[in-house]
C-alpha cells in the first residue's frame, strides 16, 4: 500500500517522530487500545514540500484525498477539516471556494478520526473519481 501523508512543520527543523504503529483501528478511535504493531517493516521517505503550505495534516490514499481537522471540540474539528478540504479542492481542481463548497455537499464524506484524546479529530474524504 502506498499512501502519502502531508504534515505541517510547526517548528524549525521539523522534529519528526513516527510514534506507535496501529495494524488495525476503525474510524473514530474510541478508547486507548488499538492493534499495536512493530514498525520495523515500515518504509518512510521524508521530503520537504515548499509548495504546499499546511496548517493541518492531509493525506493521499489509494482511493482518495483526506483533509484533517483537530480540536478539543468535535464540531470545531469538523469545521477545520471541511475548511482544509475546501482549500485543497479549490487548489486541485482550480475552482472557486464557493464551487468547492457546493461540490463538497455532494461528494465529501466527513468521518470521525478519533475521540480518545483531548484533541478530537475529523477527516474530510474526497474520492479521486468524485469530480471529473
Amino acid at each position: 500500500m502506498n499512501n502519502t501523508l502531508y504534515l505541517p512543520i510547526p517548528v524549525e527543523g521539523g522534529l519528526f517522530s513516527i510514534g506507535d504503529g496501529h495494524a488495525a483501528q476503525g474510524d473514530g478511535e474510541v478508547s486507548g487500545p488499538a492493534l499495536e504493531c512493530p514498525m520495523e517493516r515500515v518504509s518512510c521517505t521524508l521530503k520537504v514540500r515548499e509548495d504546499m503550505p499546511l496548517t493541518m495534516p492531509r493525506a493521499k490514499t489509494g482511493t482518495g484525498w483526506l483533509a484533517m481537522g483537530f480540536h478539543e471540540d468535535l464540531e470545531e474539528a469538523m469545521w477545520i477539516a471541511l475548511q482544509n478540504r475546501l482549500d485543497w479542492m479549490s487548489s486541485i481542481y482550480r475552482i472557486s471556494r464557493t464551487e468547492a463548497y457546493a461540490y463538497a455537499s455532494l461528494a465529501v464524506d466527513l468521518r470521525i478520526t478519533q475521540i480518545v484524546n483531548s484533541a478530537k479529530g475529523v477527516h474530510a474524504f474526497l474520492p479521486f473519481d468524485a469530480l471529473r
